[in-house]
């Protein structure tokens, strides 16, 4: 009941745009039915929560398509082997020892432990991992791409960081 396009059409035209098909979609709506409903999950949201709906069942919701879509677990730890990053602590550990990790390889190794199997540009990768007030060249990004498998040699993941040629960088799970 969006004032130019229904809910519907809109979720179509996000998921049929490859800059936007990944973004995690909860339609709030006061559409009950289930025809209504199984239209929403049909056409590609996470979630369909109808009104009313109270602020902490939301918030849960979001908490559980977020999981779903990054990977990880309920207490927001990343995994990727017996490699875990904890953004609460904002620490890595590899098989339960801290791996050093300077800050721009920390938030660049969160990012791709929380999009595996995509590609991302070094644009891309400026525009996610990099605060907006830093030096944005695009050569930063593979002098942190290599500092970051250096980081990982010793866990022996670091060729899972594959270099896409002509497109970017993607992050492979040890079973892809």
């Amino acid at each position: 009941m969006l004032p130019d396009e229904s809910g519907i059409d809109l979720l179509r035209r996000l998921r049929r745009n490859e800059a936007l098909r990944d973004i995690p979609v909860i339609m709030l709506t006061a559409l009950a039915e289930e025809e209504q409903k199984v239209r929403g999950l049909e056409a590609g949201a996470d979630d369909y929560v109808t009104k009313p709906f109270s602020p902490s069942e939301l918030v849960a919701r979001i908490k559980a398509v977020l999981r779903r879509v990054t990977g990880a677990d309920e207490e927001g730890r990343l995994r990727l082997g017996e490699l875990e990053l904890d953004p609460a602590r904002h620490e890595v550990k590899w098989r339960g020892a801290p791996l050093s990790l300077g800050p721009t390889e920390y938030r660049l190794l969160r990012f791709l432990l929380s999009h595996p199997g995509r590609v991302y540009s070094r644009g891309q990768l400026l525009d996610y991992v990099w605060p907006d007030d830093d030096v944005r060249e695009e050569r930063t990004v593979d002098v942190s791409i290599r500092r970051l498998r250096k980081a990982l040699e010793p866990c022996g993941i670091q060729e899972l960081i594959k270099t896409v040629r002509g497109a970017g960088y993607r992050l492979d799970r040890p079973d892809a």
